[in-house]
């Protein structure tokens, strides 16, 4: 393995929206992507070999995911196109969910069955019906951005006064800005 990935473990479309970073996008590449997969086994079927095909699958999915989380979180409707592209993706698995909104219920979700597996789309299948579990569980409101100065990544606190994706990183930082700026001598 040649990245580094400087948050996982959470709950898998926060993974995937996570690879996509203040320092850039860990998983441009079939290399990044094959890294990122590799750091995600057991948790997906083994991909096969990664190109650039997959690459532009899980870029598709990952820009939709974090339009629609962006809209769930904010109580509003996710956007049509977001939609469609995770609808498309979750269509490639032998059966799958099909995401809807309605003014009343919100978000909803039932389970359609297709015929066969696209091998290029398997991936973007799996890690869209990761998406729908997020946008579907009941937790979406309680997903936070770090409060680390230029931090992107998101995550599910698992204590309610978790404020950072790793303490040891942008926490850290926060701690060390917080001291120098009350221990900055005087101009």
């Amino acid at each position: 393995m040649t990245a580094t990935f400087p948050l996982t473990g959470e709950p898998l479309a926060l993974d995937l929206l996570n690879t996509d970073t203040a320092i850039g996008d860990l998983v441009a590449d079939p290399a990044g992507l094959a890294d990122w997969l590799e750091t995600q086994r057991g948790r997906l079927t083994e991909p096969g070999p990664v190109g650039t095909a997959e690459v532009a699958a899980v870029h598709a999915v990952r820009e939709a995911a974090r339009a629609a989380l962006t809209a769930a979180r904010g109580g509003a409707e996710p956007p049509a196109g977001a939609m469609r592209t995770l609808n498309s993706a979750l269509a490639a698995a032998p059966s799958h969910r099909e995401l809807a909104w309605t003014p009343t219920a919100g978000l909803t979700a039932a389970t359609v069955r297709a015929p066969g597996v696209p091998t290029a789309r398997r991936l973007a299948a799996e890690l869209a019906e990761a998406v729908a579990e997020l946008l579907l569980g009941g937790r979406i409101g309680e997903v936070r951005q770090c409060e680390g100065e230029h931090c992107l990544l998101l995550f599910l606190p698992a204590h309610p006064r978790r404020r950072w994706c790793v303490a040891s990183i942008c926490g850290n930082r926060a701690r060390v800005a917080r001291y120098y700026a009350r221990h900055k001598p005087a101009p």
